[in-house]
């Protein structure tokens, strides 16, 4: 899989976990300790996050790694 279409996939699946979670991006990111910048670069799937940070947003979600992952 071609890599800026992976970001892309993840940083959407990212959002949709959040928004079933009723939460806004900026919550996301203070939950992550992120700006909310970086929350929206990383759902744009614009920013290559690290597996650490991933794993802070799939706690934050309350989800599995795999789950963000998984189309």
């Amino acid at each position: 899989m071609e890599n800026t279409r992976f970001l892309k996939e993840l940083g959407a699946k990212i959002k949709e976990f959040r928004l079933k979670k009723g939460i806004s991006q900026t919550q996301l990111a203070f939950l992550c300790e992120f700006e909310k910048a970086s929350m929206s670069r990383i759902e744009s799937g614009f920013t290559n996050i690290t597996v650490l940070n991933l794993k802070k947003i799939s706690d934050a979600l309350e989800v599995g790694v795999m789950d963000l992952m998984c189309s």
